[in-house]
């Protein structure tokens, strides 16, 4: 028997703070649940501990020492990392999980290290059972769901989905994690060019070019006409619409098809009184992003001017963000439905540390209604990992999900 159903690894930073104090406060919804915090600092853990119940376990591990992840990952059924960026230290639990056959979630939204996991643990974790899910942040949870929720509506009526689009408008804040798996991101140029790759998360055999040009990202704003108003290129969606892709591509191969030409892509929503602006403005920021990744030392230039790991926004500022997210489908029929996620809290770190506690409860308490029940393993996503369960979760946890919903 497994001592503890989840640890959470990373509990030292400002993400694993905030998803420690989450449990301590109820999140699981159940007094037995066995949890553990998890780090390479001794002291900084008992720190961590001294806010949260006597019986939380304590594991001192370091990502660097495969010997003690191993015996981490041994001692439980459900790992929670916040430990990025991913692309330094996430691959140890991962290998650990995916051979052991306990399950793991992440909040990374670093698409090319996803990549090199799905090459080399996606069939080991298939073997063991384990699901290996990870973008459970505001990267990629809300977008995955709600392309979901109408490739489900729609599934009820006996249609296959034509397209999805997904329209967010947010505030909020950055933090130390973020920016240092952005500046990561960028001392890696082939990782870099690998994130523009629209299929790049599809298995292989799904990612033939034809479908890359029908799926390129957005580089300019565009009026669209169900939304009725213009939207930009949304800095997220070369991300969220990677794994929204995978989910669609892994969903083919059991065979329960989102439709049979099915399209994602995502934007911004600037909303106000000059849209157009807003959406202009948006779309010449993404664009400058996207020339400042490409430029050798950027990352070091830029670093002396970002938060480092650990800090981030003020409590009140945490507080006082919110998310809106709703998504237009299209049925091969050509009939048209909504979905709506909302919530308080800053994306980046109120509304993710939600959806990543969510996330490893489902996993640990929910396992024999997840998709696919405790037979399907693999580098998965929300979707295919988590799927409905995880819906009703966010929204006794206090997300607004509604499918079918009005647009606004």
């Amino acid at each position: 028997m497994k001592t503890y159903d989840v640890v959470i690894f990373g509990a030292t930073g400002l993400t694993g703070r905030q998803a420690a104090r989450g449990f301590a406060s109820g999140a699981g919804g159940n007094g037995a649940l066995r949890w553990a915090i998890a780090g390479r600092d001794r002291q900084k853990l008992d720190a961590v501990h001294r806010g949260l119940p006597p019986a939380v376990g304590i594991i001192v591990a370091d990502a660097g020492d495969q010997a003690g992840i191993d015996r981490l990952v041994a001692s439980t059924r459900v790992v929670l990392t916040t430990a990025g960026p991913y692309a330094l230290h996430g691959e140890p639990l991962v290998r650990a999980c995916a051979r052991q056959g306990v399950d793991y979630v992440d909040i990374t939204g670093e698409t090319a290290h996803v990549r090199r996991l799905v090459d080399r643990y996606h069939g080991d974790a298939a073997r063991t059972g384990a699901k290996i899910v990870p973008f459970c942040g505001f990267d990629s949870v809300p977008s995955d769901l709600g392309a979901l929720l109408l490739v489900e509506h729609f599934r009820r009526r006996g249609l296959g989905t034509r397209d999805v689009k997904g329209f967010f408008h947010a505030v909020g804040g950055f933090n130390g994690g973020s920016a240092a798996a952005t500046l990561e991101l960028w001392r890696h140029p082939d990782d870099v060019r690998a994130m523009e790759d629209p299929l790049l998360l599809n298995p292989e055999g799904q990612r033939q070019p034809d479908e890359r040009l029908r799926n390129l990202d957005p580089a300019f704003p565009v009026f669209d006409s169900d939304l009725g108003r213009w939207v930009a290129p949304f800095v997220m969606g070369p991300i969220n619409t990677r794994v929204v892709r995978r989910s669609c591509a892994l969903a083919t191969q059991w065979h329960a098809a989102y439709g049979s030409d099915f399209r994602y892509q995502e934007y911004w929503d600037p909303r106000g009184p000059v849209p157009l602006v807003a959406a202009s403005a948006a779309a010449w920021g993404l664009a400058a992003y996207r020339m400042m990744a490409r430029l050798p030392g950027a990352a070091d230039l830029l670093a002396p001017f970002v938060p480092v790991p650990g800090q981030g926004p003020s409590e009140a500022a945490m507080d006082g963000g919110y998310f809106s997210a709703l998504f237009a489908g299209t049925a091969d029929d050509g009939s048209k439905a909504w979905a709506e996620l909302a919530d308080r809290g800053d994306p980046a770190n109120r509304i993710t540390v939600k959806i990543a506690c969510q996330s490893a409860l489902a996993l640990a308490l929910d396992r024999d209604r997840l998709p696919g029940g405790n037979a399907r393993g693999g580098v998965l996503t929300p979707a295919t990992a988590l799927g409905i369960p995880l819906v009703a979760r966010l929204r006794k946890a206090g997300m607004r999900i509604a499918c079918p919903a009005r647009s606004s």
